[in-house]
């Protein structure tokens, strides 16, 4: 299973540089396809992903990336609200098809995958995106795996212990820390290679910050596979499980840095 997981990790990584590399349209398409994958996943949780409330949320995804491309990010609002309206419209007019909760998640399945993880592109196309899109997996995984370590060498107390008993203070402390600490090492480097002019702490602020929030999205997405006793989203990727298993954290994160990135400029 180690020998899967780490090789499955390697190839996603090498894939995700060579697109956030590459930018533009590619990138866009790739999140697309991805956030469809993720709401696919969701919605199987709450049996509506064949049906017509998930094509719903298939359909206004693809309309959502597309105001993307088109620059009318203003509309998005727009959009949601549209959505909304046409989710309560097939409730209400096929009533009693479908629960109340399988109409909430489809929208928040909406929001949750397909607009947060559309904050990858965003950040990508800030001025110096290329760099600052970096913070999004560093504060991201880069937190996860100091998390663990500091977590097997010194976790005593319980993070949260009736959701992720493996989870300690110790190693969320140590997740944030080491993932301040590669945004900060991030920033020397692009100093020292790219003749940019970054502050590490700067850099290590927006990691660090993104290191927290990520350990909220990573068990927001645990409780919500506890709560209906399943224990991946999918098999999609060998070791990991599904879009949303190993996007968990990013979808949190994505969002946040591009904002402080932005704001903290």
């Amino acid at each position: 299973m180690f020998k899967t997981r780490l090789v499955s990790g390697i190839i996603l990584v090498i894939v995700l540089i060579a697109l956030v590399g590459h930018g533009g349209y590619v990138l866009l398409g790739f999140l697309a396809a991805v956030s469809l994958i993720g709401m696919y996943e969701l919605y199987k949780v709450v049996n509506v992903q064949n049906k017509i409330l998930g094509f719903a949320g298939y359909l206004v995804s693809a309309a959502y990336y597309g105001l993307i491309l088109s620059g009318n990010l203003k509309l998005n609002t727009m959009l949601s609200i549209l959505f909304l309206v046409l989710l309560m419209a097939v409730y209400v007019f096929s009533f009693p098809s479908y629960r109340a909760e399988q109409v909430m998640t489809v929208f928040f399945g909406f929001f949750y995958v397909a607009v947060m993880l559309s904050y990858i592109y965003q950040t990508r196309m800030l001025e110096d995106g290329g760099v600052l899109v970096c913070l999004i997996f560093l504060s991201s995984w880069g937190c996860d795996t100091c998390a663990y370590c500091v977590g097997m060498l010194f976790g005593k107390h319980k993070m949260a212990p009736k959701l992720s008993p493996k989870k300690s203070v110790e190693g969320g402390i140590g997740g944030i820390a080491g993932a301040a600490l590669l945004g900060a090492l991030l920033a020397l480097g692009v100093n020292a290679w790219a003749g940019m002019s970054v502050s590490p702490l700067y850099y290590a602020v927006i990691c660090g910050v993104g290191g927290a929030i990520s350990q909220v999205g990573d068990l927001a997405a645990s409780a919500v596979k506890r709560n209906h006793d399943i224990k991946d989203y999918g098999k999609l990727i060998p070791g990991h499980g599904g879009i949303l298993d190993r996007f968990d954290s990013v979808i949190f994160t994505a969002p946040i840095i591009y904002y402080l990135a932005t704001y903290l400029a």
